[in-house]
């Protein structure tokens, strides 16, 4: 377990206007919080899979993945994305390593729904690269590709060895299985509107599951809500918040910055 870890997850429709998240990141660390971040990029693989003349298409709000699909998304998120963040982060004089889940068997897991293709359901969290990489005062910035430990070989006499995991699925896994403080979510909306569309600016972890079970929250929104609830076994607050908005991050862990705080109050500090 990791005490006091901050765990921010950006979301990939951000990462296009992330140089004042890059910039906080590097002002977190240097005034000596512990950070550990985790990526997406579905836009840049819908625009590799447009290169590669491959259709993309999704459910409940994940990428359905065959083999052409995973093959992109593995070279775009663990390869394109990743080093842009670290290469962000180390360029302006911070200290980050790019990983994936696949390094130090990070994320194992299992195909998760076969209408899916090779999408990841998260069984197992190993921690132990991440403790090395933040004793050492690293930044791990983790890309959604993982281990597939579980499935056997499939009707063409191969499985994967690595799947496709949603970003705010891992997110929320990583922050319970390090015992991460907070958990943020980066995005490009101001949070979790009601059903006429008005900002809740804090729920419960039961007012966010039944924002789910009513249909108020759906698509996009379902996997960081999910992952929120997960986090919550071991962080004292997760927030979603606009990630497009000028030194955001700064603003959330100093005095507030709007958009859901999703917490549970027995567990409030």
């Amino acid at each position: 377990m990791l005490s006091k870890v901050i765990l921010i997850k950006i979301g990939g429709s951000t990462l296009g206007s992330h140089d004042t998240t890059i910039e906080d990141i590097i002002k977190l660390q240097k005034e000596g919080k512990s950070l550990v971040v985790v990526h997406g990029g579905g836009k840049l693989i819908t625009e590799w899979l447009q290169k590669q003349n491959l259709s993309t298409r999704f459910v409940d709000g994940e990428r359905v993945t065959d083999k052409p699909t995973l093959e992109v998304a593995t070279a775009v998120l663990a390869g394109l994305v990743n080093k842009d963040i670290v290469a962000s982060i180390n360029g302006l004089g911070g200290k980050a390593v790019g990983i994936s889940g696949v390094d130090g068997n990070l994320i194992e897991g299992k195909i998760a729904d076969k209408e899916k293709g090779y999408v990841g359901a998260v069984v197992r969290v190993n921690t132990g690269i991440l403790e090395s990489l933040v004793a050492a005062g690293f930044i791990p910035v983790i890309a959604p590709i993982g281990l597939n430990t579980t499935d056997k070989p499939d009707k063409t006499g191969q499985a994967p060895l690595t799947l496709n995991f949603n970003a705010d699925v891992v997110a929320g896994e990583i922050a319970a299985a390090i015992g991460a403080e907070r958990l943020i979510f980066l995005t490009d909306v101001p949070g979790i509107n009601d059903k006429a569309g008005k900002l809740l600016p804090r729920l419960s972890p039961d007012e966010a599951e039944a924002l789910i079970n009513s249909g108020v929250a759906s698509g996009g929104m379902i996997p960081k809500i999910r992952a929120c609830l997960t986090a919550l076994s071991a962080a004292t607050t997760t927030c979603i918040i606009d990630g497009r908005l000028p030194h955001i991050l700064i603003k959330e862990l100093t005095s507030g910055a709007g958009g859901t705080v999703i917490q549970d109050s027995r567990r409030r500090q």
